[in-house]
């Protein structure tokens, strides 16, 4: 006599909706601005003529890294990859939590390569203060 198959277990939680239901749904929902504003950090930076390399190459490695590692969050949550792992939770919030802190000190750092660029062009400063309000923005939808 042939034992039946053992039940398949998930450790997912049961308040993570599916699909693109998780767009609209707080806490999940802030992945979009955290994308959108992370997004616009970077590129806004990679834009303008770089005054301090070693300053806004902390902004831009902080801001590329996290975009990326969000994009891959927000995939597995979509594809639901965060059934497979008990401790994803814990994960998520190890994350977003360093990531908000990693985002404090590039805002501040943005903002402070905006003051000096203040009287070199309108131009890079008009771009470097759309960079800094980003970055703010994307570290205030982090937390």
């Amino acid at each position: 006599m042939a034992s039946p198959d053992p039940p398949v277990t998930s450790y997912a939680p049961s308040d993570v909706p599916s699909g693109i239901a998780l767009l609209v749904t707080i806490p999940f929902a802030f992945f979009l601005p955290e994308l959108i504003f992370g997004f616009l950090v970077w590129t806004l930076v990679a834009a303008t003529h770089v005054v301090f390399p070693l300053l806004q190459g902390w902004v831009m490695y902080v801001s590329l890294t996290s975009f990326l590692i969000s994009l891959m969050f927000l995939l597995s949550y979509l594809l639901g990859f965060y059934n497979r792992f008990e401790s994803w939770r814990v994960l998520d919030s190890l994350y977003h939590g360093t990531t908000g802190i990693l985002y404090m000190s590039a805002a501040v750092l943005q903002v402070h390569a905006t003051i000096v660029s203040e009287g070199v062009d309108p131009r890079i400063y008009y771009i470097n203060t759309a960079a800094s309000v980003s970055g703010l923005a994307t570290d205030s939808s982090l937390g």
